[in-house]
């Protein structure tokens, strides 16, 4: 990768976080440290603001937006694949946003990619058996509340057809066991619990804040979910 191109990758990295520390970055783009600061401040004097917090590391200053970004016919390729996917394993809020997302892209390709693309997604198609398709939209919702750190409250039937109301602080999304899966602190069984999303029959956000100050990351608790996924 050429030193122009390696820019411009940064400052993409950059953008997609909210702080990149030094370490990240030479991790990512196998550079040394020195190199990392050297290419930071070549993005300061080219006319990108980027600055340093203390323990956290470096951000784009809010306000700077990148030009429209070009694409690989690979990377386009790619994101085609990816439709095909979120079709069979998201529900109907998720591809909605991505159909949208994907409609955003396909207006900074050449009209030569946005060719072959049409021809590639009607040669893609991902048969998923009706049991694993989910017939409510609740997992833009759910993203919604974890990354807001708000509680929901869900009208919940569990594996006995046994229906419920809880109150939770969802902390993440797992697929496993061909299921989407909500992690999250039940204030009813007081614990962490695992709620199959396909079987949530009502969904509310509360927009009121956790109460629970820490919750422990999803990693830990999946590590203790009985299925090999």
């Amino acid at each position: 990768m050429n030193r122009i191109d390696r820019l411009f990758s940064i400052l993409t990295f950059l953008q997609s976080k909210k702080y990149v520390p030094a370490e990240k970055i030479a991790e990512k783009f196998n550079l040394s440290i020195r190199t990392v600061y050297r290419d930071i401040k070549a993005l300061n004097e080219s006319g990108v603001p980027v600055s340093f917090e203390q323990g956290k590391g470096y951000f784009i200053v809010n306000g700077y937006f990148l030009p429209p970004v070009s694409f690989t016919s690979e990377e386009a390729n790619a994101l085609i694949l990816m439709e095909a996917v979120v079709k069979g394993f998201s529900d109907h809020s998720i591809q909605k946003h991505y159909a949208t997302a994907l409609n955003k892209v396909k207006t900074v390709l050449q009209s030569t990619q946005q060719d072959k693309l049409e021809t590639l997604a009607s040669r893609i198609r991902l048969q998923v058996p009706e049991c694993m398709t989910l017939q409510v939209s609740y997992l833009s919702v759910l993203q919604e509340a974890i990354t807001a750190h708000t509680m929901i409250q869900i009208a919940y039937l569990n594996k006995n057809q046994e229906p419920s109301v809880r109150k939770v602080e969802p902390i993440g999304l797992v697929f496993y066991a061909f299921a989407w899966h909500l992690i999250a602190w039940c204030h009813k069984r007081n614990g962490y619990r695992d709620f199959k999303v396909a079987r949530i029959q009502k969904l509310t956000n509360t927009s009121t804040p956790f109460i629970h100050r820490k919750h422990i990351s999803l990693d830990k608790y999946i590590k203790d979910i009985p299925v090999e996924y």
